[in-house]
């Protein structure tokens, strides 16, 4: 078992960036691929972003490839989200999930959740 919590949201103007950090108990952590996802108000909870169980493959949605960037870091259980030229649209709550598949964008599939941490761009 694995338990998740997230830090670093914020308010940032459009075109800012924000750093985002999953911190995970256990020892178990590279045992576990984690992803990013969010949900805005009215909306379906989306996927973001994905790292593998070693860091050595990634995945992300179209909307925030080539802005936002997923790292981890194994020994410090941890898991990042930089997130650079943010626009309005990706105001929402990011979630960070731990699932024992490979890598999966299906939130049906992730087992542990954090609590989330609320992301606003304003425009």
């Amino acid at each position: 078992q694995v338990q998740l919590v997230e830090s670093g949201g914020g308010l940032v103007q459009t075109g800012g960036s924000l750093r985002l950090s999953c911190a995970a108990s256990g020892r178990t952590f590279s045992r576990y691929a984690i992803g990013w996802f969010r949900q805005a108000p009215g909306k379906e909870r989306a996927f973001v972003a994905a790292i593998s169980r070693s860091g050595g493959s990634t995945y992300y949605a179209d909307s925030v490839k080539g802005r936002f960037t997923i790292s981890r870091d194994n020994a410090k259980n941890t898991a990042n989200l930089q997130m650079n030229s943010l626009k309005p649209e990706d105001t929402a709550v990011y979630y960070c999930a731990a699932t024992t598949s490979i890598l999966d964008i299906q939130k049906t599939s992730y087992d542990y959740w954090g609590q989330g941490t609320q992301v606003t761009v304003s425009s």
